[in-house]
């Protein structure tokens, strides 16, 4: 009995307010997960109103290729280095922007 099939899809995958248009070459596989977690991945698919495969494949993808920008890379050293002039005020948007200078 053959398990693995191969086939090429194409969706688009919105999680987390980004959205890939992908054509993958995909392959099943089976994972072993914790029962809880399984329940909860279920959960959050339903609630999102999508299929647990297309929920998790979209995780999987978040996780893999999403890498922050140019921008972001250099704030994130930026803090990492203390470089900051300062607290930063995180009770609203712009009290944030403001004490950030922008």
């Amino acid at each position: 009995m053959r398990f693995v099939d191969d086939y090429k899809i194409s969706y688009i995958c919105n999680l987390n307010d980004i959205t890939m248009d992908i054509t993958l070459e995909k392959k099943a596989h089976v994972f072993r997960l914790p029962a809880y977690l399984l329940d909860k991945l279920k959960e959050l698919a339903k609630k999102d109103r999508r299929s647990l495969n297309n929920y998790v494949e979209c995780l999987l993808l978040d996780a893999v290729y999403h890498e922050p920008n140019e921008e972001t890379v250099k704030a994130m050293n930026e803090a990492k280095e203390g470089k900051l002039s300062g607290p930063i005020d995180t009770s609203s948007v712009e009290a944030m922007l403001k004490s950030m200078d922008l």
